[in-house]
């Protein structure tokens, strides 16, 4: 009876909903290993049902270490029915945010995300954008990161996303907000995050999928990134137990 009135309480809470926004690191694989991250149980097939369904469905990530190109190209081998017209990620959003107001980077990026930014002036940077750089966050690195923004009369530092961790499958690692963090604090400035949780971030997504934020949801492993983002959008949101969930990290102000 009581997993009835369950069911009876989420079908009433899903109502009208068209449209489904998916994170897809620690939602539909962990990454990692020597074949690029192994699937969730059972993910690779939601995935399909969704779409059978008739729900629009948009991919929201926020991974910047390989291209779109790269990166869907990877979920496909691992049995995803996925496309790089599905998915909304930080780096191309960055880069028109580039193009707008003329800013030439310094890049802290994953030497894979590095082609994202192939059309973008970096002479003469006016500006610092930072991603998930994993091993190229070395000390050296960050270090000129902080004196190319330190020697800005007007610094600029653009996140690609502000996680604080994300799962592999050999456990937890840094995320790109820690190193954010440390230039922000060294620096005296606010970062400009493009990508979760940022609302314009969002907006472009649903933009994409048609679909207002009333009637769509957001699947998520991060309860600030995911959640909070959504929710501050005017989204529904769900917290997956899958990822970087852990049940004793909660926020009191999101539901």
């Amino acid at each position: 009876m009581a997993a009835q009135d369950g069911g009876a309480k989420m079908a009433a809470w899903a109502r009208g909903v068209r449209g489904l926004l998916l994170d897809i690191s620690g939602v539909l694989y962990d990454s990692g290993g020597s074949g690029g991250g192994v699937p969730i149980a059972g993910s690779a097939e939601a995935v399909r049902k969704i779409k059978a369904s008739g729900l629009k469905l948009r991919f929201c990530t926020n991974e910047t270490q390989a291209t779109r190109e790269k990166f869907v190209k990877k979920l496909q081998g691992l049995g995803f029915d996925i496309s790089v017209a599905e998915v909304t990620a930080p780096a191309p959003a960055a880069c028109r945010l580039l193009k707008e107001r003329g800013l030439r980077p310094h890049l802290l990026v994953h030497d894979d995300l590095v082609p994202e930014f192939a059309e973008i002036d970096k002479t003469n940077p006016n500006c610092v954008v930072v991603g998930d750089a994993a091993e190229n966050f070395s000390y050296a690195n960050v270090n000129e990161a902080f004196q190319v923004l330190i020697g800005l009369e007007k610094p600029v530092l653009i996140s690609l996303g502000r996680g604080r961790y994300y799962k592999e499958t050999d456990g937890l690692k840094l995320d790109v907000g820690a190193y954010m963090k440390a230039l922000e604090y060294a620096c005296d400035v606010e970062a400009e995050v493009v990508g979760k949780p940022a609302k314009a971030f969002f907006e472009s997504a649903l933009a994409e999928m048609g679909v207002p934020p009333q009637e769509a949801i957001m699947i998520g492993d991060d309860i600030v990134s995911d959640v909070g983002g959504a929710q501050q959008c005017g989204m529904r949101a769900v917290q997956v137990r899958t990822g970087k969930y852990r049940p004793w990290f909660q926020n009191s102000s999101l539901r």
